[in-house]
């Protein structure tokens, strides 16, 4: 057998999108309807007599989701594919699943191929759980006595034997992907591919399927591609990334090397040079009196990249119309999900802070920010001690990313436990 599991030369998919101009004219005359109405009859016509798709609209443009897409994937290799929303992702998989055919190039697949790009794909909705499995198995190539001789395994992987009679309309979506990915996981194929599904199961499930697609991978020698926006899976499941901008490759490679390309790319993780401004920031202001005006943030050790295990310094500039002493001035980290992971409040160090009338400039600088990769919205919040009268808070005001995958449980996580910092304060 071929070393070479997938490979994937000049690869292109392009659809035909179509524009409604009605929309944009304020007032249509019944002539202009009618013209319309020929126009579009007689491009839909054509286009059926010429074979090609019947587009509604007035306009038709052809969009390349995939361009010129090249790489290879090795057998055994666990590849991340990664990339904003709308990158090419999902129709990357669907081209590699013989989901859709592509547009240009050619992809050459040695061994069977099982997918899981959807909630509920190859799944009836009347049919019981027990069904179901025996449905999409056979969707996916198995026999029926591959499946009858896994079944029991299939079961107690999806963790649903008490409704496996029930119809699956009734199931949640968790109950789905479990179902989902556990017929397509016992699938003895060389290739699993796996799109951003597992994020609608739970946290247990969600290292139940990693360590899965791992034991797949390590024990058995199938190729796995998993899509994903969480780096933490990726870090943790791939030794492999492609990352994809606007349809096309922008790299091809080593993981950690990937990671970091993604995300200096997506969100500026090159640290903030100049001041940013916070006026049209998503505020909850309950006095004009105070108010944070901009926000500077840098490596302590003036790295163009924020590792986990860094000292980070946050600068905020606060105007004030009269003199003040605040109890509570904090800089917090959230996660995606804006769970407080990291809350670095002067009241939680005793650490009292006196705001004079005009600009003042708070500098808090935190020390180990041991968090996994990834982006954390940053908030700010103002208040007397113990939120007795919150002045103003900004839930999200920046986003900062972490791109170093070496990391460990530091004193700084934890919600609002007191962390290890420092306040300066100016007056100008």
């Amino acid at each position: 057998m071929s070393d070479t599991s997938i490979s994937v030369k000049n690869l292109g998919k392009s659809y035909l999108v179509g524009h409604n101009d009605a929309q944009a004219e304020r007032y249509t005359a019944l002539r202009d309807v009618i013209a319309r109405n020929i126009r579009n009859l007689t491009r839909k016509t054509r286009d059926m007599l010429q074979g090609r798709a019947i587009i509604q609209g007035d306009e038709v443009e052809e969009f390349w989701a995939l361009k010129d897409v090249s790489f290879e994937i090795m057998r055994g290799d666990r590849v991340g594919i990664i990339g904003r929303n709308g990158a090419g992702k999902s129709t990357l998989l669907k081209v590699l699943s013989r989901i859709t055919e592509p547009t240009t190039g050619r992809v050459k697949i040695t061994g069977r191929v099982a997918s899981l790009l959807e909630v509920g794909t190859g799944f009836h909705p009347e049919l019981s759980g027990r069904e179901n499995i025996f449905l999409n198995g056979a969707i996916l190539g198995m026999s029926r006595s591959e499946i009858q001789r896994k079944f029991d395994e299939i079961v107690d992987f999806a963790e649903v034997e008490r409704f496996l009679d029930t119809p699956v309309k009734r199931y949640s979506s968790g109950m789905y992907v479990r179902l989902a990915f556990a017929v397509a996981a016992h699938l003895d194929s060389e290739i699993l591919v796996v799109d951003e599904v597992l994020a609608v199961g739970d946290i247990e499930f969600q290292k139940k399927c990693l360590g899965k697609m791992d034991s797949i991978a390590n024990e058995k020698g199938r190729t796995v591609i998993l899509v994903s926006h969480n780096m933490d899976a990726i870090s943790r499941l791939c030794n492999t990334v492609v990352f994809l901008e606007n349809g096309q490759v922008k790299f091809n490679g080593a993981r950690e090397t990937g990671v970091i390309a993604y995300l200096t790319n997506t969100n500026e993780a090159a640290l903030a040079r100049t001041w940013i401004d916070l006026t049209n920031c998503r505020r909850n202001i309950k006095t004009e009196k105070f108010r944070f005006a901009s926000l500077l943030y840098q490596s302590i050790e003036n790295s163009d990249l924020i590792k986990s295990g860094a000292d980070l310094s946050f600068s905020i500039k606060i105007e004030a119309i009269e003199d003040k002493i605040m109890p509570s001035v904090a800089v917090t980290l959230f996660s995606e999900s804006m769970t407080k992971l990291v809350n670095a409040d002067s009241a939680n160090i005793g650490k009292t802070v006196h705001l004079k009338k005009g600009t003042n400039i708070i500098t808090i600088n935190i020390k180990n920010i041991y968090l996994k990769p990834g982006r954390y919205p940053v908030g700010l919040w103002m208040s007397e001690y113990n939120s007795a009268e919150v002045y103003e808070w900004i839930e999200s005001a920046i986003e900062i990313c972490l791109t170093d995958d070496n990391y460990r449980l530091g004193s700084n996580v934890g919600g609002d436990a007191p962390v290890i910092c420092e306040f300066n304060i100016t007056q100008s």
